[in-house]
């Protein structure tokens, strides 16, 4: 089975070689060179494999060639270490116990000359004939699995001298690699005597017993077919739901909602998700403490707060552009620190040095409440939605419609890679179920692995919540689900007949991340909306994006309008945001400012941490004084 083995030095000399056909000699004379540094590597040619290694401390490469559909595991591991350990240990060595690394390997190429011929031979058919032993016997197993593994018959028998000869192979083995490790690292040095000058004889067992290291105990396989009790104990993928189970089920749920961040409930019974709430940072007298503690100071040469660049503007006088450059252009920089993008930073101040120039200003007072009307102004105006927020209503208003038959309510969630759209998908649906609605997720992210087996793990552990102190919401939630390189066009216009056939009160498309940049991917995510008519085209996004939000939302509200009106005439673009990571930004929520102003859509919810529960509402009075905080 194999046809081609050499020894060569590291310089290039072949020292010796066995070939036992030419075709095989040939291809390993020209593969390609080792390199050094690589402990192994392998070259197929013309039919042939050709793997090669080094022996670092002999300083020879080891290059064996052999047909490549065949899988000899034996070649490096142990044989060829056994053929080395064999010539290492010949008489030569026994009486030349201290020798330096240059004589070391100038007599082991001597041993390779003198008797490498008939212990290669020996070893090989040796090896060989353990492998046939061992193919025959898989066969047989797999021909007769009934057949008893204890039957004496099919056990192949070997004579003592044989078991020595292993024995003593071992012996060797252990021996050169206690030699070269003595050696290591010695350049032309001599070696320390060896206490005992039996060191290549047998290892005892005490010394055996310490080298043996603990290894992972396996599981032990019947020969019968498992029953069914024994296929409930290797089924790990659902969760055991017994009687046994009722603390650790209480822990996983409690892992799931968060109590602190639950909602309230109104009058009417509709669940509300809380607001985010800033903390003391948003002061709406900021600017005013900033002006007094300016003027107070008389450190006019700061420009790091925000209120005191307007310290200068004192008096009774009219504000002109030229009094105000210095201080719009400090306002530039206070929003770039907020995370507010470059071109949004220059709108917003653009439209405060509007609303300036001109004003009659007199004393402290008038300065602060005109300076913060107009920036306050300036803000809510972009911050302000030109439409309705209440996705509650607009669901509850679609459900209540005249019509001959229901249609669900669809909500569709769009956004680049890594995002969180799956996982915020998931907290809306808790909210709606929180709602007394029947949702059905559809699995429309075909591409990324693992985006189905995610949803169903959501829908498992949603299904486990309960709504009100129900045990559970099963019947509330379900997946809607066809595998992976489908069309995401088609499962969820499957998946929205499904909904209506089944009763489902709202449908939660997800969608496969992807780049704004990316045509393709754009104009399979328009043909997704321009099939299925979503009632709502939710983006999700990160707080921490900064400039790369406006890029985001403008390529993908563009692409969404432009490839959608080409191929029904009817445009759509995006009708909302949801805001992830928001707990991440503390104060510095420019980016909520950047993706309202940039589509003149709302923000509907913020996501701020990894429970079904942590789901946010803002307020614009509450963004708006984040922004003007120090």
């Amino acid at each position: 089975m194999l046809d081609h083995c050499s020894i060569s030095h590291r310089g290039g000399v072949v020292l010796w070689s066995r070939s036992f056909t030419p075709e095989a000699s040939h291809v390993a004379s020209s593969a390609a060179s080792p390199k050094a540094g690589t402990s192994e590597q392998k070259y197929e040619k013309d039919g042939y494999a050709v793997k090669w290694t080094f022996f670092n401390d002999l300083e020879l490469i080891f290059v064996v060639a052999y047909q490549r559909i065949l899988q000899l595991a034996y070649l490096f591991e142990p044989f060829l270490t056994t053929f080395v350990a064999v010539l290492a240990c010949d008489e030569y060595w026994k009486i030349h116990a201290l020798l330096t690394k240059r004589q070391y390997i100038v007599g082991f190429c001597q041993g390779i000359r003198r008797m490498g011929l008939a212990v290669f031979d020996n070893l090989l058919k040796t090896f060989e004939d353990k492998a046939a032993q061992v193919s025959r016997r898989l066969v047989q197993i797999r021909l007769d699995p009934e057949s008893p593994s204890e039957d004496d018959s099919t056990v192949p028998t070997e004579s003592p001298d044989v078991t020595q000869d292993e024995q003593q192979i071992a012996r060797n083995v252990q021996a050169l690699k206690n030699r070269l490790r003595g050696r290591g690292g010695r350049h032309g040095g001599r070696v320390a005597p060896r206490a005992d000058s039996g060191a290549s004889g047998p290892v005892s067992e005490n010394e055996s017993s310490k080298r043996k290291t603990k290894t992972k105990t396996q599981r032990k396989w019947g020969d019968e077919v498992p029953t069914e009790s024994d296929m409930a104990t290797l089924d790990f993928s659902l969760d055991k739901l017994d009687a046994g189970t009722d603390g650790r089920l209480a822990s996983d749920l409690k892992s799931l909602v968060d109590s602190a961040s639950l909602g309230t409930r109104t009058k009417d019974g509709l669940y509300e998700v809380k607001d985010w709430d800033f903390g003391n940072k948003g002061d709406a007298s900021v600017i005013a403490k900033a002006l007094n503690q300016e003027a107070a100071q008389r450190a006019t040469s700061s420009l790091g707060a925000l209120g005191s660049l307007f310290a200068r503007l004192t008096g009774s006088k009219v504000l002109t552009e030229q009094d105000l450059k210095p201080v719009l252009e400090g306002m530039k920089q206070h929003l770039m620190k907020k995370n507010v993008a470059k071109e949004i930073a220059d709108k917003v101040c653009e439209g405060v040095g509007e609303g300036l120039v001109g004003k009659k200003v007199g004393g402290f007072q008038t300065t602060s409440n005109t300076v913060r009307s107009a920036l306050s102004a300036s803000l809510t105006s972009i911050l302000t939605p030109k439409t309705s927020t209440d996705l509650l209503l607009s669901i509850r208003t679609k459900l209540s419609s005249p019509s001959q038959k229901r249609v669900p309510y669809t909500i569709t969630f769009v956004g680049v890679n890594g995002v969180g759209k799956s996982t915020n998908l998931s907290k809306v649906c808790f909210w709606l179920i929180q709602n007394n609605l029947r949702v059905l997720i559809a699995a429309c992210d075909t591409f990324r692995s693992g985006a189905v087996e995610q949803l169903r793990v959501h829908v498992r552990n949603l299904s486990m919540l309960g709504v009100d102190g129900a045990t559970d919401s099963k019947g509330r939630v379900e997946l809607f689900e066809k595998g992976y390189g489908k069309d995401a066009a088609a499962i969820a216009k499957e998946a929205i007949a499904h909904a209506k056939e089944n009763g489902f009160d709202v449908v939660l498309i997800d969608t496969a991340g992807r780049m704004q940049d990316n045509e393709p991917l754009m104009r399979a995510l328009a043909k997704l909306v321009t099939v299925n008519s979503p009632d709502k085209i939710i983006f999700v996004g990160e707080a921490l994006v900064g400039n790369e939000a406006v890029d985001q939302l403008t390529k993908f509200d563009r692409a969404l309008r432009d490839f959608s009106s080409a191929s029904s005439g009817k445009s759509r673009g995006i009708d909302g945001m949801l805001v992830t990571k928001w707990d991440t930004v503390d104060d510095k929520v420019g980016a909520a400012l950047s993706m309202t102003y940039v589509t003149g859509q709302p923000i509907i919810f913020v996501g701020c941490g990894q429970t079904y529960t942590d789901l946010r509402q803002l307020r614009v009075d509450s963004v708006v004084q984040a922004i003007l905080s120090d």
